[in-house]
């Protein structure tokens, strides 16, 4: 199976599946940061549409960070998979802290990144969900049922990659799904990069800002 270069190619390739979306009008960009920002990035760009950030954490198993027992996501939204934390004998304590600290990094991240912008404006539209990769769909899961509490109108997620069998379990829940990779010996997602260096806070703060000002310069010339 190929593996793509980095990030920003993976937006401009997924970009080309999410053809029949440009210039919507009532379409919106939204990137799971910090990973996905610069896939999403490079799909609003194309698209022509607005792109924003919706903040959402993983709840790591204690020990084994990298594997999701959960995640959660603004809006309140919680989501536990019961399943994990019996098979592993996660005490509910454990669990608690886990959320406690990454609600935390979920406030500080939304501050970070929109700033003083206000609420996000999703009702009636079209959502573009997009992250970097998608691995137990945990995070995902969370961000969909976040913006189902908003009456958006449909829920499209886009992905350079996923297990197949992810892909199935998130089809239930979200209106679509695109992507390009479906592996079920999966591995990871930085397996399927050849550069997956870590994005900074920075560097997503400075793509939501030039698609900030690119979207104001659109909306004066139509105006």
């Amino acid at each position: 199976m190929m593996r793509f270069n980095d990030r920003k190619e993976a937006g401009q390739l997924l970009s080309l599946e999410l053809a029949r979306y440009k210039d919507g009008r009532d379409v919106l960009v939204l990137a799971l940061p910090r990973g996905g920002v610069p896939v999403a990035h490079e799909i609003a760009s194309v698209l022509h549409c607005p792109l924003d950030v919706l903040v959402v954490r993983k709840l790591g198993v204690p020990g084994h960070e990298e594997m999701a027992m959960g995640a959660i996501a603004t809006g309140g939204i919680r989501l536990i998979n019961p399943d994990i934390v019996s098979a592993l004998g996660i005490s509910p304590e454990a669990v608690e802290d886990v959320e406690r600290k990454e609600e935390a990094e979920l406030f500080r991240r939304e501050r970070s990144y929109r700033g003083n912008r206000g609420p996000l404006d999703t009702r009636n539209k079209t959502i573009i969900l997009v992250d970097d990769g998608i691995a137990t769909g945990a995070t995902m899961q969370a961000a969909i049922a976040s913006l189902r509490q908003r009456r958006v109108r449909k829920i499209i997620v886009a992905s350079p990659v996923a297990p197949r069998s992810v892909v199935l379990s998130l089809r239930r829940v979200a209106d679509d799904v695109v992507t390009m990779l479906n592996p079920e010996d999966f591995g990871g997602v930085g397996r399927w990069y050849e550069d997956f260096s870590q994005t900074s806070d920075e560097e997503v703060q400075q793509l939501l800002e030039a698609d900030h000002e690119v979207s104001l310069t659109t909306h004066l010339h139509e105006n």
